[in-house]
This record gives C-alpha cells, structure tokens and sequence, in this order.
C-alpha cells in the first residue's frame, strides 16, 4: 500500500480548510484516510502560528514508514526543519513560446547590427579626420 502525507479538502464554498492526513494514494482527496496528522488554514496569515499546525513527532514516525508527503506537504515539513526542503522549480510554461523566442532573436540581431553600423562610421571619421588634419 503506497502512503501518502497530504491535504484534505473541507470547510465551506470559497472558503478552504485543510487537514493533513496520511491516506492509501488510491483513496480520494477528501475520502477515507488512516490518521489525521494536523490542519492547514490558507486563510490565516501567513505570519500565523494557527496557519498550519502538525504533530510532529507522528509525522516523523509515519515518514519512517515510508510514506510521502506531496509537495504542498513537503514544503510545510521543509519549513519545520523536519526533512529537506524541497527544491522549487520554475516550470517550461515560464518560458517564452517559439514566435516570442524567434521575435527575442531578430531583435538581437537588429541591435547588433545597428551597434555595428554606428561603430564602423565612427571609425571612418575618425580614419578620415586624422587624414584631413594632417592635409590642413
């Protein structure tokens, strides 16, 4: 059976509240679970002692059992120093798309080519006004 640590749904429309509970990952989010471990309220600010609250010492012996948490629940175990924090990611949907990539890259090049140009008449004038002051 795969155990996993994580957020159950409940409280009113608009409204979120979640326990942590360690649950089957077959059972549904909100359905049957083993233990309830503590609660999370995002409502709360987030300076809050009240805004998530876990046992720690049960959460220790169920994650030596093997189970594992999500990353929600990952990141409030991380917080309390219980495991390593996990590693955040910035997802490919970050990223600009291939027309924006390809518009990013013509730009480039426009820039480039018109630093080029402003610096090659520079250095003809500067060529030609030292040749002109040595003919004066």
């Amino acid at each position: 059976m795969a155990l996993k640590i994580r957020l159950s749904r409940g409280g009113a429309k608009k409204r979120p509240f979640y326990r942590i509970v360690v649950a089957d990952g077959r059972a549904p989010r909100d359905g049957r679970f083993i233990e309830r471990l503590g609660t999370y309220d995002p409502l709360l600010p987030r300076d809050s002692e009240d805004r998530v609250k876990f046992d720690a010492e049960r959460v220790k012996f169920w994650l030596a059992r093997g189970a594992q948490p999500t990353d929600r629940v990952a990141r409030f175990f991380g917080q309390a120093e219980i495991i390593e924090m996990p590693k955040r990611n910035n997802p490919q949907k970050a990223k600009p798309k291939a027309k924006a990539q390809e518009r990013l890259a013509a730009a480039a090049e426009a820039k480039a080519a018109a630093e080029a140009e402003a610096a090659a008449p520079a250095a003809d004038d500067a060529a030609n006004g030292d040749g002109a002051a040595a003919d004066s």
